[in-house]
């Protein structure tokens, strides 16, 4: 394949989007991104976790606007038009309005394990391959390489091609994805934390993530 010839995918080309716009209904309807791990906010936590990896940050959430805004990244809620809590593809249509840089990286506010390297292993990917899109995958218990969508790298040419797909009716993010050329970057190499990409989508899930913090 030939080199993609677009900017150079340095951390100060990609804004990272942390997703916590959703509802919070299988953690009793609270909002996800502010309950603790290990005494710090999810959203805050992903924010950290984020920050060395990229060159701008932003937020997406629809509730409790001034407590994320508090922890000094710019704060948007959905882009209009899709609904109240459209999903996932709702805060990458605001991720790719708000963006100032040429790509953006969408990662959710649920997931507080993931890799410290995510960011330059998807950049890589794309730009090798030449790709619209690079998405994390990580090896299942099984042994199934599964992609996990809402990590997903992409040139924030992609808004026009989200429009179509939504305004259509589509929701579903590897729906969308499969439209363009998609690059599948695994996580399964021996150093990589095995807990990642575990996300929390209860409470319980959440205390069990918080004691497999390395």
């Amino acid at each position: 394949m030939t080199m993609n010839i677009k900017t150079p995918l340095h951390a100060e080309a990609i804004t990272g989007v942390i997703l916590a716009g959703g509802r919070g209904s299988r953690m009793g309807g609270v909002d996800k991104g502010l309950q603790n791990f290990n005494g710090v906010p999810l959203a805050l936590h992903t924010l950290m976790r984020l920050s060395p990896q990229v060159g701008e940050i932003m937020i997406n959430a629809n509730r409790n606007l001034s407590a994320y805004e508090s922890f000094g990244v710019p704060v948007w809620p959905d882009a209009t038009g899709l609904g109240e809590y459209a999903g996932p593809l709702a805060g990458f249509m605001t991720g790719l309005e708000r963006c100032e840089t040429p790509y953006l990286l969408t990662v959710p506010c649920d997931t507080p394990l993931f890799p410290a390297d995510l960011v330059a292993r998807l950049a890589d990917a794309l730009a090798h391959e030449g790709a619209d899109f690079a998405v994390a995958a990580a090896r299942e218990p099984d042994g199934q390489l599964r992609p996990q969508p809402v990590f997903c790298l992409m040139g924030v040419d992609m808004l026009e091609s989200l429009c179509r797909f939504t305004q259509a009716g589509g929701r579903k993010i590897d729906a969308w994805t499969a439209q363009h050329t998609t690059v599948i970057v695994p996580f399964d190499q021996p150093e990589d934390e095995p807990h990642g990409f575990s996300n929390a989508n209860t409470l319980a899930e959440l205390h069990q993530l918080e004691a497999k913090q390395p």
